[in-house]
């Protein structure tokens, strides 16, 4: 027990020197504005609630009344949780529900539903793939696909960020291998070009894997030929927990095979009833866009104040540091003036690329995305 609570001591000390020690920030939601937090632990207290561009809420679901509605009757229905299993008797109505809505909107035959997009991504990886197999991946896929990948014991042949060119020659190295990718990477925020990656899977006869996340609900792509796509329920549907959505026989074969499905508590009934009205809301409100006013808004703002913010359509605003201690530096600086931003280091994203995460909601009102391009801009001069 003495070495391991050493070891665990080194590696602390390791990643406290080097800017990278993690700890958790406790919050509190401040009433009356959906985009305000109270600190709680006595390490973020600044007297006054913070404005959070910190969240991936990007339709600002999370609190809509509707939303809400429906996940306290899931919850006058069901219970707090799902009891089980959904192969032993976890699996209800609510479930299936929303795994029909998810396939109406992505015109897909089946649905799976998970706890988390990590387990969704971990199991698809591990349950498709072994020894035999070569996967073709963006550098900058999300590392859920990465450890999958790695359990599965798969050769990796990764591509530069984007790069068709790099794409085309290790799939004509390797014909027939799945190639994965995102639809929004959640550190640059850049799209990946879907419909070439799609037309050269075809030429090849590979199977596109897709990364959804961060994309579902702002970015259209169902009508790409995709083998298997991971939605998650935490970004734009404001929910908690994901799905793979794909063919029949695909989900047939990981509910025979996924560990993490088979093994897992179902996700919660109520939790689905909240995530399956908020499907709905993205297809009825003018939701996104508002957001789409609001990424504009601040890309001009800042345009305008001289601040290079990186290439991006989406939510995801990152303005690259740099150096991990000046980054988490101008995190605090804004943090004292009421802002919550995400300060992003490595290993998240490589050496000497750390970046402030910045990330817009429909909720946020004009004045409060002008007051965060002024503080940048005074801090960054």
């Amino acid at each position: 027990m003495t070495s391991l609570l050493d070891k665990m001591a080194r590696r602390r000390e390791e990643l406290a020197r080097g800017g990278l020690l993690r700890q958790r920030c406790c919050f509190a939601a401040a009433p009356g504005r959906e985009r305000l937090l109270h600190p709680v632990a006595q390490a973020q207290a600044t007297g006054k609630p913070l404005l959070d561009f910190a969240a991936n809420d990007y339709l600002g679901l999370a609190r809509h009344p509707k939303v809400i509605s429906a996940l306290a009757k899931g919850a006058e229905i069901y219970g707090c949780g799902s009891g089980a299993s959904p192969l032993v008797s976890g699996y209800s109505e609510a479930h299936l529900k929303l795994e029909q809505g998810l396939c109406r909107a992505l015109g897909a035959e089946a649905a799976l539903l998970f706890s988390c997009g990590f387990a969704a991504n971990t199991a698809l990886m591990k349950t498709l793939f072994s020894a035999e197999d070569t996967v073709i991946a963006d550098k900058l896929v999300h590392a859920s696909m990465i450890d999958g990948l790695r359990d599965s014991k798969a050769k990796i042949r990764r591509f530069a960020h984007n790069d068709m060119a790099a794409a085309t020659a290790l799939l004509a190295r390797h014909p027939g291998s799945a190639v994965l990718t995102e639809t929004v990477f959640s550190m640059d925020g850049d799209r990946a070009p879907l419909g070439k990656l799609s037309h050269l899977c075809q030429e090849h006869g590979s199977p596109l894997i897709l990364d959804d996340a961060h994309g579902f609900g702002l970015f259209e792509s169902s009508s790409l030929p995709v083998f298997a796509r991971l939605v998650t329920f935490g970004k734009a549907l404001g929910g908690q927990g994901a799905a793979i959505v794909g063919s029949q026989e695909l989900i047939d074969y990981l509910v025979a095979n996924a560990r993490e499905y088979i093994y897992s508590t179902a996700l919660s009934p109520a939790c689905c009833m909240g995530v399956l009205e908020a499907l709905e809301l993205i297809q009825q409100e003018p939701l996104l866009e508002r957001l789409n006013a609001n990424i504009a808004l601040f890309r001009r703002s800042c345009q305008a104040a001289g601040i290079s913010l990186m290439p991006s359509e989406s939510p995801i605003q990152p303005l690259l540091v740099g150096e991990s201690g000046k980054c988490m530096a101008l995190a605090a600086r804004l943090l004292e003036r009421g802002f919550l931003v995400g300060a992003i280091r490595p290993p998240t994203v490589p050496q000497g690329s750390a970046r402030l995460r910045i990330t817009l909601s429909a909720e946020h009102r004009e004045q409060d995305i002008l007051a965060l391009a002024s503080a940048l801009t005074e801090l960054i001069a």
